[in-house]
This record gives structure tokens, sequence and C-alpha cells, in this order.
């Protein structure tokens, strides 16, 4: 990673536009990487993941711009439940020109520091995502702990059957966890 310090700046208002269309960028970006130019693991209008999904979760949680040096190479979307510190990383995703340089793997750190009363992080992604499948794993130290698919669907998905025949392509989602230290007085 370069020498440039890794920070985390709250969503505004006025890059909402732009972040979700980073988003969508680097979702497809990964995709396309793994599949080519045909993909069949789109949800709207030729997306990995859609507005209406991104919306949703930038509504529903805190949302961050990752910044390398002040420059925007990323954001991420954690959902934090003050009640029983079981968190979510919802989103999180690096700007394809700048993957393997280290910066994912700062970003989490630096959500680890800022939430430090978390007891349970959460996240998932698709299976054929192998580049976050390895992330999470071997970078921040989640396990896979489940695997949603047609015999085993999300009980918690917001948009229950989205997934199921209609779209083809979807063969599942790992969900991973990763139990934090915590502390005894």
């Amino acid at each position: 990673m370069n020498d440039s310090i890794i920070t985390l700046t709250p969503l505004t208002a006025d890059d909402r536009e732009a972040f979700i269309r980073d988003n969508q960028y680097a979702f497809k970006f990964g995709a396309m990487e793994e599949f080519g130019q045909r993909d069949d693991h789109l949800e709207e209008d030729g997306e990995i993941i859609s507005r209406k999904t991104i919306e949703r979760c930038i509504d529903e949680g805190e949302a961050y711009r990752i910044r390398q040096g002040g420059k925007i190479v990323g954001g991420l979307v954690l959902k934090i439940d003050k009640k029983t510190q079981h968190n979510h990383l919802e989103l999180l995703f690096v700007t394809p020109s700048v993957h393997s340089k280290g910066i994912g793997q700062a970003a989490w750190r630096e959500v680890e520091r800022l939430y430090p009363e978390t007891r349970v992080w959460e996240t998932c992604t698709p299976y054929f995502e192998k580049r976050n499948i390895h992330f999470y794993i071997n970078k921040c130290g989640f396990h896979a702990v489940e695997f949603f698919n047609a015999f085993h669907p999300d009980p918690h998905d917001p948009e229950p059957g989205a997934h199921d025949d209609a779209e083809e392509g979807f063969e599942g989602m790992f969900r991973f966890e990763k139990e934090m230290k915590q502390s005894h007085n």
C-alpha cells in the first residue's frame, strides 16, 4: 500500500449519486473479471448490484467514503445495532484501479477502530467473488458461517424470492462473521 493514510469520511448528500455509480462500477468490474463480458449475475439495468439495493443500504445504515491521501478510492456502508453490537458490513468497495494495494484491509482496520464496542461483525458476498472471499477470510479474519442458495434461502433477505428461478444466474451468497475480542474489566 502507498504510504498515504486511509481515512473514512461520512458520505455527503452531494456525493450520494457518485457513490452509487462507483459502487456499481466496482461490483460490475469484479463480475466481468470473473465471467467476462457476458454475465448472468445482474440485478437491474445490467448492474450486479441494483440502485435500489445500494440506496436501501445507505438509507438504513452509515455510509462512508474511503479516502487515500484525501482522494476517494472506495466506499462502505455499515449497519450498527447499538443494543446488541452485532453489526453488519452492508457494502464495501475499492476503486478497481487501486485494487491489491491494501486499501480495503486498511479501511476495514479503520472500521474496527471506529467501532470498538462491536461484538460480532457480519457480511455477505456472492459465491463467485473469490477475491472478496479471500479478502474477508484471509485478510480481515472473518469466517464463512453459512451459504445461502436455492436450498437454503436467506431468512433475512429484504427482497425474498428475488434470487429464485427468475434469476437463473443466482447460485448463492456466503455469510461471514467475525467475533471480536472483548476486553474484560
